[in-house]
């Protein structure tokens, strides 16, 4: 007997994306969309920025020779995204500056890992079967209800 209960909404997606520049507006579409749908408690706009500047890094590092795949997943705490190319190379320094280098204001690249460890709660890479993933994750923007202070 079929049931008129909605059916179980996924906890992630995987989803190929096109290894050209369009890839950034779908890849900040599609992490909108999956956090809006589920209503996650994780920032949108945050995971917004971090999935743009990791596809991003993806579509101008790597080769092209194959697409890039945006892996979204629900989390209890949160959200993580990965996103995996065809390069087992490992993305620029991800655990922080060196000590005693400085970032340079005006340079034109290499913010965007920078952003990627100030906002996500943790980030890193692995090597994959064809390449590497480059994730971050964040956390529940959720605040328990507890007691304000009065307003004067």
């Amino acid at each position: 007997m079929p049931s008129d209960a909605p059916a179980p909404q996924p906890a992630s997606w995987r989803i190929a994306l096109p290894h050209s520049t369009a890839a950034v507006p779908i890849a900040r579409a599609l992490v909108r969309t999956a956090l809006a749908d589920l209503d996650t408690p994780a920032d949108s706009d945050t995971a917004e920025l971090l999935t743009a500047e990791l596809v991003a890094n993806a579509v101008e590092h790597t080769d092209g020779s194959g697409p890039i795949e945006l892996v979204v997943e629900l989390l209890a705490s949160g959200c993580q995204v990965e996103v995996h190319d065809r390069d087992p190379g490992p993305p620029g320094d991800l655990s922080g500056l060196l000590p005693g280098s400085v970032q340079d204001p005006w340079q034109e690249h290499g913010r965007g890992l920078l952003l990627i460890r100030a906002l996500s709660s943790a980030c890193g890479h692995r090597p994959t079967e064809h390449g590497k993933a480059v994730w971050f994750t964040l956390p529940s923007g959720r605040t328990p209800a507890g007691p304000t202070a009065p307003r004067d």
